[in-house]
C-alpha cells in the first residue's frame, strides 16, 4: 500500500492492524484460547477467515484493472486514510490465524516460563510495540519502493498478493480442523 498510496496512508493501515492485534493480545492474556479450542468455534473462524481472505484477494486483483469489487474498502480507494485503516482493521480481524497465533504465543510463554500477571502484560505490550515497529518499517520500505519500481511492477506484485490470498483462503477452507 505504501508503494502506491504513500507512507501516511500505509501507516493508518498499520494502526488498524496494531489495534486488532492489541485486542487479540488482550484476549489471549485473559484466556480466550480455551474458547478457541472448541471444534465449532474453530470451524466458524476458519470459514469466516477463508471467505474474507478470498474476497480481499479477488478485490486486490480486480483493483489492478480498475474494477471496484469492494468499493468502500478497495486498495485503490485507500488514498483516503479512513479506508486504509478500515481495510487493515477488517483483514486483520478476519484472519483466524491472528488470534490463534497470539493465543499460542501467550500459552507457550505462560507455561514455559511460569510468568506472573505483570510479566504477561509487559510481554504483550512489547509484542504490540514490536508489531507496530516492524509494520512501520515495511511501510517505509514500500514507500521507498515506489521511487525504484515502475507502477507496472507494483501492479504485478499486487496481483500476485491477491492470488496468494485466494490460494491461502482455499487452502484454509479445505484444511480439516
Amino acid at each position: 500500500m505504501a508503494s502506491s498510496k504513500g507512507f501516511y496512508t500505509a501507516e493508518t493501515g498499520v494502526l488498524g492492524a496494531v489495534l486488532i492485534d492489541g485486542l487479540f493480545i488482550f484476549a489471549a492474556t485473559i484466556g480466550i484460547s480455551s474458547i478457541i479450542e472448541r471444534k465449532n468455534i474453530k470451524f466458524i473462524l476458519k470459514i469466516f477467515g477463508a471467505v474474507v481472505l478470498f474476497i480481499f484477494g479477488l478485490s486486490t486483483i480486480l483493483n489492478q484493472f480498475n474494477i471496484d469489487f469492494l468499493p468502500s474498502l478497495s486498495i485503490q480507494n485507500t488514498s483516503n486514510t479512513n479506508n486504509a485503516f478500515f481495510h487493515s482493521l477488517i483483514i486483520t480481524a478476519s484472519n483466524p490465524l491472528t488470534i490463534i497465533f497470539w493465543s499460542g504465543v501467550f500459552l507457550s510463554k505462560i507455561t514455559e516460563e511460569n510468568m506472573k500477571k505483570t510479566d504477561i502484560y509487559l510481554f504483550g505490550f512489547g509484542a504490540l510495540l514490536s508489531t507496530m515497529f516492524f509494520l512501520t518499517l515495511i511501510s517505509l520500505a514500500g514507500n521507498f519502493a515506489n521511487s525504484f519500481l515502475p507502477m507496472e511492477i507494483i501492479q504485478t506484485l499486487n496481483i500476485i498478493v491477491g492470488f496468494l490470498l485466494i490460494c491461502f483462503s482455499i487452502k484454509m477452507f479445505l484444511k480439516k480442523t
